[in-house]
């Protein structure tokens, strides 16, 4: 979390992004506009077209020219990224990996809470079980794209795919996932989910560098589980977790995992996070194309992603509000809970700036 601006005046560059991406996002606006109203701060917000309907237009994802200009903002706020008319890989590395490795986004942040009201298809689990906070490490591992391909097409091709981890990589997020859990103050746990056994290189140095790292936090207990095992804990007994800290990868899959458990994509926000510079925060779900326009796409994932980002920036008050506000409604709003199906499209979300709006 950054310290609150003296000013309470704050930059956001809102990317709408595809699909439903900008339907979700303008619910997220209208409570962020009315927590601004409450509370006394200021969001000056810039709109952008990055996404796949420009790239049909331009040929263009995201110039180097303008990551630069995203620099000068406090943050982002990004609705979704994928366009049906556009190869998949190109918008996601052009445009969203883009921006998470050339601004240093380092850290995935992800919390896994489930709201009382919400369905979540763990049985005898409620929400005082289902409530941790997974750091991803966000910038290296596999994903850094790096491998190449032998014998490409015949019968004895080899395919290469490189997981690049950094002793300064792993260190900066260990570091940032003991903080977070000093800082969270309620079991003091951090589980390392890794892959020792099998992966003797990448998850060797995770090991040390976590263990070194522990000794500096004695009032942090520390754990340790397979991601496989870390699977199987998430859905019989989520309560063991407070923080978990893991690779790109395997944070990349125990985070939908978790956000299954915690009643589905339509609940579910993350952010990406250079603590030092320009963070993005963004709803779980994809774009969803199909359902563009047709008014059935949950925005509270958007909008607690609204909140997210007000706690990284200070202000801590009206993020609370908002989560708050959130759960007032599955608690007692919702239309449906079976299947995780929560009964609220975009177009008639609980949040225009109506009185419910600014209690937040």
């Amino acid at each position: 979390m950054k310290p609150k601006s003296k000013s309470r005046n704050y930059r956001v560059a809102v990317i709408g992004g595809d699909g439903t991406g900008p339907e979700v996002i303008a619910e997220a606006l209208k409570v962020l506009d009315a927590a601004s109203r409450k509370d006394g701060f200021k969001l000056d917000l810039a709109h952008f077209d990055y996404g796949g309907e420009r790239y049909l237009k331009t040929g263009k994802v995201l110039t180097d020219k303008e990551v630069t200009d995203l620099k000068k903002f406090d943050a982002i706020l990004l609705g979704a990224v994928g366009h049906p008319d556009v190869k998949p890989g190109i918008l996601e590395k052009g445009l969203l990996l883009k921006v998470r490795f050339d601004l240093e986004q380092y850290i995935n942040l992800r919390p896994v809470k489930l709201y009382p009201g919400v369905w979540t298809p763990l049985r005898d689990k409620g929400p005082e079980d289902i409530d941790f906070i997974v750091v991803r490490e966000n910038n290296e591992g596999l994903y850094v794209g790096e491998g190449r391909f032998l014998n490409k097409g015949k019968k004895n091709e080899i395919a290469l795919q490189v997981s690049r981890n950094t002793r300064k990589g792993v260190e900066r997020c260990v570091r940032y996932a003991f903080e977070l859990t000093r800082r969270r103050n309620k079991r003091k746990k951090l589980t390392l989910c890794a892959k020792t056994n099998v992966l003797t290189y990448a998850h060797d140095l995770w090991w040390r560098v976590f263990n070194e790292v522990a000794g500096e936090y004695k009032d942090i207990r520390t754990d340790y589980a397979h991601v496989d095992a870390t699977c199987m804990w998430m859905v019989k007994n989520p309560e063991w977790f407070d923080v978990i800290v893991t690779d790109n990868m395997f944070g990349d899959i125990i985070t939908d995992l978790g956000a299954m458990i915690q009643g589905g994509m339509g609940i579910a926000a993350g952010g990406n996070l250079n603590p030092e510079g320009v963070s993005m925060f963004e709803p779980i779900g994809g774009s969803a194309p199909k359902y563009t326009g047709k008014n059935v796409i949950n925005p509270l994932a958007a909008i607690c992603a609204g909140g997210m980002m007000l706690e990284h920036l200070g202000e801590t008050a009206s993020a609370a509000g908002i989560e708050k506000a959130v759960m007032d409604v599955t608690a007692t709003k919702l239309k449906s809970l079976a299947a995780g199906k929560m009964g609220y499209g975009t177009s008639r979300s609980w949040a225009p700036p109506a009185p419910s709006a600014r209690r937040c």
